[in-house]
């Protein structure tokens, strides 16, 4: 899970890579560096610690070249250092590797290697692949990297220099993003499209075991045979502006800010945009079963959409972690139908389940935010989110997005389903069109959440709880807790306090109780009460006007709106309560510790 960023062309690579590496730093942020080719071979800075620590270093030094490399590093091999930093070098100067993945073999390779005579500087698996591509060059750079291809198990994305061929930039990958731009001044190589949005918005995707050899002035593309490939590139329609924090203190923020247009967009792709034309020949009726599948975030997007799909069109549905369901020998065929929910489209675990499911024969309806990526192209339906890019580690306005993809998927089956009259269609539909709205009107009430938040640093854990569909979005306000502000917190169904959960309950332990079903009201604050009378104070969010504030309890009112899609409206309570509690505590709210935005190996 790291990020890189190559550049051939007529500029100082330098300021180059540096810039693309700040867009990449969610990558990836415990080491970066730099190698650029010079007169007299590879110059090579890096540095342990966050890129403003390799900029000081840069500035001590006398790096320059019109072609270089560049990454952004989250240890999987090795300890966060200067020398377990990329690029690497092998042994005889003449390579040098960026590397994004996991080479899985690499310890058998490193062996025969080291008993050929290579040196090795680091613990990691990436500078294998440097010595192992010095060991099969003879004069041809991509027979060497179709060499070391063909070795390597695992996930990658390369970026490889030569010191014999200083014109030339080789890329390749397997299982990991890695975008190609081309620009009048020269062309790239990234794992992200903002990292090259300052100089070009014309991009190519390069799919597994495909090669692109980049000059200055050309880029060619080859298959794992060497044989030419056509492609055409793609025009990027994100603006600068949106991989900016645009004078927010976090990007986080920002992101947070713009999720009424994000809904807004989202809905119009669905209802009139791109996205209609997939709604309207998807035939459901085949399907007995819908499994939803995914991690992290979008895992509770699934969850909350369990209860919306069931509710619905009366359709069994099946929420599975992604990372489990690869390995549990799910009962799926042809008469199922599974959803794979990711913001990039490139997290392993979820593609290797779509790859599970259409080996058994499954149809799979992608919903990604990223065009190009390895699971929009597979799937055999895909939907698109229009979140733009997002940059905070922590999921917002992604988030925000697939839920309100998901209910309209939901609607649009249940009226194929013949479950759903036209007259409560439009109802249901013009209730989500309403979302944008609403969530402006919580976002126009900011101080209040801050102000709850500011009370809240001192707790050392703090529960969510929730009844119905109260409870799946109580899962996701307690993953954005515990992700930015490193409070330990938990979710739970509030029906199951009493069952073990109540003894952790004690003096000043914060509750945070959601309560939008209006039939469970008066359940949902009988747990309130229990969990009162032992001492806690409760944080109620949600559409209850009866709720009167005490001293153990406080509330944040939500609009009205329809039960079902009132986690669209509770989030966005919970991302500013996270942030806020996070900011006051003065955390890095972009980069949360350990954590990469797009988990690209297992």
């Amino acid at each position: 899970m790291c990020g890189i960023i190559g550049y051939v062309g007529k500029e100082d690579a330098v300021p180059i890579i540096v810039d693309g590496l700040k867009k990449l730093e969610y990558r990836g942020y415990d080491s970066a560096g730099i190698a650029v080719y010079g007169k007299d071979g590879f110059d090579v800075v890096k540095q342990k610690g966050r890129l403003a620590a390799l900029e000081e270093r840069l500035k001590q030094s006398q790096l320059a070249g019109n072609m270089g490399i560049g990454h952004t590093r989250w240890a999987t091999h090795g300890e966060p250092s200067d020398v377990n930093s990329h690029p690497h070098v092998g042994s005889q100067n003449k390579i040098a590797i960026v590397h994004n993945g996991i080479f899985e073999n690499y310890k058998q390779i490193k062996e025969r290697l080291e008993h050929w005579g290579v040196n090795f500087a680091s613990q990691t698996d990436s500078e294998v692949i440097a010595q192992l591509a010095e060991h099969y060059y003879c004069g041809d750079l991509m027979d060497a990297v179709v060499k070391v291809s063909n070795a390597m198990e695992g996930s990658y994305a390369l970026g490889i220099m030569c010191t014999d061929e200083p014109d030339t930039l080789i890329a390749i990958k397997n299982s990991n993003p890695l975008i190609i731009g081309v620009s009048e001044h020269g062309n790239f190589i990234a794992s992200d499209v903002p990292a090259v949005l300052k100089h070009t918005n014309k991009v190519y995707y390069l799919n597994d075991k495909e090669i692109a050899v980049l000059k200055e002035g050309s880029v060619q593309f080859f298959n794992i045979d060497k044989e030419p490939l056509e492609k055409s590139p793609e025009t990027v329609t994100w603006s600068m502006d949106s991989a900016e924090k645009g004078g927010y203190q976090h990007f986080m923020l920002k992101e947070i800010m713009e999720q009424p247009k994000v809904v807004r967009d989202t809905i119009q792709s669905a209802v009139n945009g791109n996205n209609k034309n997939i709604l309207d020949n998807l035939d459901v009726t085949r399907f007995n079963k819908i499994v939803i599948t995914a991690c992290g975030s979008a895992y509770n997007a699934g969850v909350v959409e369990r209860y919306v799909f069931e509710r619905l069109f009366r359709v069994s549905v099946e929420v599975e972690l992604a990372s489990e369901f690869r390995y549990k020998d799910a009962i799926i065929d042809e008469k199922t139908l599974v959803i794979l929910v990711t913001q990039s489209g490139e997290t392993a675990d979820t593609i290797a389940a779509m790859r599970e499911a259409k080996s058994k024969g499954a149809s799979t309806l992608s919903i990604v935010n990223v065009v190009g990526s390895t699971i929009a192209k597979e799937a055999d339906f895909c939907l698109f989110t229009s979140a733009g890019p997002e940059i905070a580690v922590a999921t917002t306005k992604a988030f925000s997005a697939q839920l309100v993809l998901l209910y309209i998927l939901a609607v649009r089956f249940a009226v194929k389903l013949g479950k759903l009259s036209q007259d409560k269609e439009k109802n249901y539909l013009s209730e989500i069109s309403g979302l944008p709205d609403k969530i402006s009107s919580i976002l126009n009430r900011i101080g209040s959440i801050q102000m709850y938040a500011s009370i809240c640093i001192g707790y050392r854990s703090i529960f969510f709880i929730g009844r119905n569909i109260d409870y799946a979005i109580a899962l996701e306000g307690s993953l954005k807790l515990k992700e930015i502000s490193y409070i330990h917190s938990e979710a739970y169904a509030g029906g199951e306090l009493k069952h073990g959960t109540i003894s952790l309950v004690e003096e000043d332990t914060l509750v945070v109780a959601l309560s939008n079903c209006k039939r469970l009201y008066g359940k949902i604050m009988s747990n309130a009460e229990q969990v009162i009378s032992r001492g806690a104070k409760v944080l109620l969010i949600g559409n209850c006007k009866d709720a009167k504030e005490s001293e153990q309890l406080f509330f944040i009112n939500l609009p009205e709106t329809e039960e079902l899609f009132s986690p669209s409206l509770s989030v966005i309570v919970l991302q500013l309560f996270s942030y806020y509690v996070a900011a006051n505590k003065g955390l890095d709210i972009d980069k949360p510790r350990n954590l990469a935005k797009s988990v690209t190996v297992e």
